[in-house]
């Protein structure tokens, strides 16, 4: 029994700095961690237009960056080659040109990518939390405030959708304003249901979300917010969540970094997206932490 409770005592140490148990717990004293609104169209730290400027220029770069891997999307769509080629400098076309012919090409880490594109790297690592596991850290370079520094992976559920079994044991799953709930798990079966609502919606060569953020080689680099913790007293929110509703718009051959799908694919409607924006300016070595409670008033 003594054992046993040890080790529940690890898992909720862990756990506590996470989604609901926490929350049912230290709500009324934890005044601190709730963020108000007024209203859910004024839950906006930027524009959604400034989300979707963020998010198209960061995957229009790992799509060039990717450029020797999107042959059988070239294949279909010819003219997107062009497109993409017409983004680049004349020295960087030349390269990409000689590189897609004789296959050398250098590639750059997705991570070096984010760098060259938003200024900086995050990471995860051990968190400064005492027992609070994974965190995430601004590795390099500087992250100004208003800038979308994260995002949340995982499954998307409407509120009537089922989610029981995959709610277990898991601390990933986040509640948006309007009830809709995304599984960021990454294990077990989470992780089971995202990889096949992925492979359902793969149209031809084109991919609708990104499975890589289940695993240790991440394509998106920004998918890494279902592991930034909760802040506490003595260490303030510097970012905050903020959802986005991906437009019908946006473009085909870059939904293959999104990290969300919809679990179920017989509706229409823009898939869910949530992003992290940082309430301050963000420094080198700096972890992220969040207010995780919205409340309406």
């Amino acid at each position: 029994p003594v054992a046993m409770l040890r080790v529940l005592r690890r898992r909720w140490d862990a756990y506590k700095y996470r989604f609901v148990p926490w929350l049912a717990l230290n709500l009324r004293r934890k005044r601190r961690t709730l963020r108000y609104v007024s209203e859910s169209s004024q839950d906006k730290i930027i524009s959604d237009e400034d989300v979707f400027e963020t998010l198209l220029k960061i995957f229009k770069a790992l799509f060039i960056n990717d450029f020797s891997r999107q042959a059988h999307i070239f294949t279909l769509l010819p003219e997107l080659k062009c497109k993409y080629l017409e983004l680049l400098t004349v020295e960087q076309k030349q390269s990409k040109l000689n590189s897609y012919n004789h296959q050398s090409q250098h590639v750059f880490s997705p991570e070096e990518v984010l760098f060259n594109t938003l200024g900086f790297t995050i990471s995860r690592d051990r968190s400064s939390l005492v027992s609070a596991g994974t965190g995430v850290f601004v590795t390099k370079g500087f992250v100004p405030k208003g800038t979308v520094v994260s995002m949340y992976p995982g499954t998307v559920y409407r509120k009537h959708e089922p989610i029981f079994f995959q709610s277990l044991g898991n601390p990933f799953i986040f509640r948006c304003i309007d009830g809709v709930l995304i599984d960021g798990n990454d294990k077990g079966l989470s992780r089971s249901v995202y990889r096949s609502c992925s492979r359902r919606d793969q149209l031809g060569p084109f991919q609708m979300s990104d499975e890589s953020w289940l695993t240790a080689a991440l394509q998106n680099p920004l998918a890494v917010g279902q592991y930034v913790n909760n802040c506490t007293h003595d260490k303030a929110a510097n970012v905050c969540y903020q959802e986005f509703d991906v437009p019908g718009h946006f473009p085909l051959e870059l939904k293959q970094y999104l990290p969300n799908i919809v679990y179920s694919h017989d509706i229409e409607s823009h898939p869910r997206c949530v992003v992290l924006v940082t309430l301050r300016d963000i420094k080198q070595g700096e972890e992220l932490f969040s207010n995780y409670y919205t409340v309406i008033s």
